[in-house]
């Protein structure tokens, strides 16, 4: 019987963080951090530079007025924008035309720092979504 017990104790205890993935959230997926190449500050070099964040809920998410920020404070504030349901958009550090999965902050330097930096994603309450920090030059990405 305490077997039995211990077992569906184990069997709710799986079934708990899969029930809570299923439920899906807003979240930091990316962080491209060192583009490719020397940092020469080319609008192409630049935009190698992106963060993605993922809808993986069931539904549309408005992401207007939210923000991603760096360690240093550079801010990205979300216009009227809304990523649709499992869908995945990427904010390019640099310039260009926004697009329905790709965003632009359009600046014309580098925002993320090559060996350790720490992203943070906000909604428009500023109420704190998601982080994600790195610690290393090894890598030229993070999967949050």
């Amino acid at each position: 019987m305490a077997a039995a017990v211990t077992a569906a104790g184990l069997a709710t205890a799986v079934l708990l963080p899969a029930h809570a993935e299923a439920a899906g959230s807003v979240h930091l997926y990316k962080i491209y951090y060192d583009s490719p190449g020397s940092d020469r500050g080319g609008n192409s070099s630049v935009n190698a530079e992106y963060v993605q964040i993922r809808n993986s809920t069931g539904r549309a998410v408005s992401l207007k007025g939210w923000t991603l920020t760096d360690a240093s404070r550079h801010k990205y504030t979300f216009g009227t924008y809304t990523v649709g349901a499992g869908k995945t958009v990427t904010i390019r550090t640099g310039k260009g035309s926004n697009t329905t999965y790709t965003r632009y902050q359009n600046r014309s330097w580098y925002v993320w720092n090559n060996t350790s930096d720490k992203a943070t994603l906000r909604k428009s309450t500023g109420t704190t979504v998601d982080t994600c920090s790195y610690n290393s030059s090894r890598y030229d990405s993070k999967i949050c």
